[in-house]
């Protein structure tokens, strides 16, 4: 398996749909429904419901089984249009229903569903608190297309008509849900605060709070809220979620493999949900358990996202030809409105791969087009799922890999700091000392992977990029070892310069060196810059005056 893959944690653009909370409901066995679905337990939600509409056949219950197959982390369209029409068969004026068929337009791209959904708010009078609610979640459902602030204006209603009988938790659970979309987070945390002393089950909020902490980078107060979440229902499956998210920012991988277990024991077996856990185990880069888990699943999902997921698992892998493959018969077989900037990146990386090993010039030449062309594509949308440029240079110079790195020269005092290192993620004096050891055996395997550590630990702490490219060249990836120290130039601050004169003249040179044959521009810049650093920088004069011929 290879470890090339670079991944920006809940980026990977799989087009899942944000989950929140579902509604209020009066009888108790539509309540056991929302519960479920906030639980991440879809199939026991869908049971639930399928009950309900078996006993009473109303607008009301259709519409709560169609919501289902909407808050599943990979929507199922076509099943949710089938209940919906079935409630409007029912009920021609059913105002939820409604909004469901609105909300699958929305869904699916449709921005214009936003009007047709305050159109459905303006026929009812806004009489019906239910409706303004379902309004509000329809216009926060999805991460791309939604309209927080008609979602927060509906929600204000809602709980206005809703003062006298008593506001339930779930919306201000909503209301939190938009101001999160707006990114206002003081809002957002205020509104779950509200939510907080009406919730029965207080570790849904907890969970809230703790991914709006997240959101906001402060991870200190994200852990103290999935710690209180955990402590109050330690059942709660999406407060595993969280703490996944949480350990594979600070990459615990083995922390967050164990958190997808507890979250796999306390959601159902549901093949959404189950799909849901192997992206995450692939964010965790534990392609295994992703694999193992898509493969026990594949036959059950009809949605085409199952494609890309094993395109992406094949690429990690190194397998482009099948990567090329899953990721044409998602292309064929999914909505255009679904295809994204990321979904081109892959391909032009799948294309690279492809590349690398076509003896066939023409063939090769065509590739190489392919490859550049779609990875501008994600990187002119500021897409971030992939590292567009660093995954690029590992295909070219091989990467590096745990495994190289573990074949690679060792001593006790390695071995030791890996223990240290595998105890703590955190312990970035260890790391430091690791990948120092590395590069001291000439193992540049482990010390590039261990400075890649480092830097996810301490994105502002310029001299690990530095190492990186210092390791990267050592291994003869020169193009990973540019893109590294020009990292390093990037992130030291204005006033670490003069302290860093020394390794900031290398890094001006060694990017000129390596661009001297492909970008004289660009060289001829950056060795002036180095001897700007250092006019006695000899192999900078040299290359200077061989240039400047």
């Amino acid at each position: 398996m290879k470890d090339i893959m670079i991944m920006n944690v809940k980026k990977i653009a799989f087009g899942a749909a944000v989950v929140f909370f579902a509604g209020l409901a009066s009888a108790q066995t539509l309540q056991d429904g929302i519960n479920s679905i906030d639980s991440d337990k879809y199939a026991q939600a869908k049971i639930n419901f399928t009950e309900m509409v078996a006993k009473a056949p109303t607008a009301e219950n259709y519409f709560y089984l169609g919501n289902t197959y909407l808050k599943q982390g990979e929507p199922d369209y076509a099943k949710a249009i089938e209940s919906f029409n079935k409630g409007l068969a029912a009920d021609s004026k059913s105002y939820l229903n409604k909004i469901g068929l609105a909300t699958v337009k929305l869904g699916k791209g449709d921005k214009s569903a936003i009007a047709e959904i305050q159109k459905i708010v303006a026929d009812s009078r806004e009489k019906d608190a239910e409706v303004l609610f379902r309004a509000a979640e329809a216009l926060t459902l999805f991460e791309k297309n939604n309209a927080p602030d008609s979602a927060i204006q509906f929600l204000t209603k809602a709980i206005e008509k809703a003062e006298k009988k008593g506001v339930p938790a779930h919306y201000y659970y909503t209301l939190g849900d938009a101001y999160r979309i707006k990114r206002s987070q003081g809002e957002a945390m205020s509104a779950y605060d509200k939510a907080l002393p009406l919730a029965k089950n207080k570790a849904s909020v907890y969970t809230r709070m703790a991914t709006l902490w997240m959101a906001a980078q402060l991870w200190k107060n994200a852990k103290e809220s999935i710690d209180k979440a955990i402590a109050v229902d330690p059942t709660y499956a999406p407060a595993y979620k969280a703490l996944a998210s949480y350990d594979i920012r600070y990459q615990q991988n083995a922390k967050a493999t164990q958190d997808l277990i507890n979250y796999t024991k306390y959601a159902d077996e549901d093949p959404y949900t189950q799909l849901e856990i192997a992206k995450l185990y692939f964010t965790n880069e534990d392609y295994a358990n992703s694999k193992t888990v898509l493969d026990k699943i594949f036959d059950k999902i009809e949605d085409p996202i199952k494609f890309k997921l094993r395109a992406y698992q094949s690429y990690a892998d190194g397998n482009y030809a099948d990567a090329k493959q899953n990721m044409d018969t998602f292309v064929s077989q999914a909505e255009k409105t679904r295809l994204q900037p990321a979904d081109q990146g892959l391909q032009g990386l799948i294309a690279a791969g492809l590349a690398k090993t076509e003896t066939d010039a023409a063939k090769k030449a065509a590739l190489t087009a392919e490859s550049q062309q779609k990875i501008a594509i994600a990187k002119a949308a500021k897409d971030e799922t992939m590292k567009w440029d660093v995954e690029l240079a590992n295909i070219s110079g091989g990467g590096a890999s745990q495994a190289e790195a573990e074949k690679g020269p060792t001593t006790p005092e390695i071995e030791a700091l890996k223990k240290k290192v595998m105890a703590n993620k955190e312990d970035s004096d260890s790391l430091f000392k690791l990948a120092t050891a590395y590069q001291d055996v000439k193992n540049w395997n482990g010390a590039i992977l261990t400075w890649q550590k480092m830097s996810a630990l301490l994105p502002d702490w310029a001299p690990a990029y530095y190492s990186q490219g210092y390791s990267y060249q050592q291994a003869g990836n020169n193009d990973a070892a540019k893109l590294a120290y020009e990292k390093f130039i990037t992130t030291v601050k204005p006033a670490d310069q003069a302290a860093n004169k020394q390794t900031l003249a290398y890094a001006y040179f060694a990017v000129a060196y390596m661009n001297k044959d492909s970008d004289a521009a660009k060289a001829k810049d950056y060795v002036a810059k180095s001897l700007q650093l250092d006019p006695t920088y000899q192999d900078a004069v040299k290359l200077n005056a061989e240039i400047n011929k």
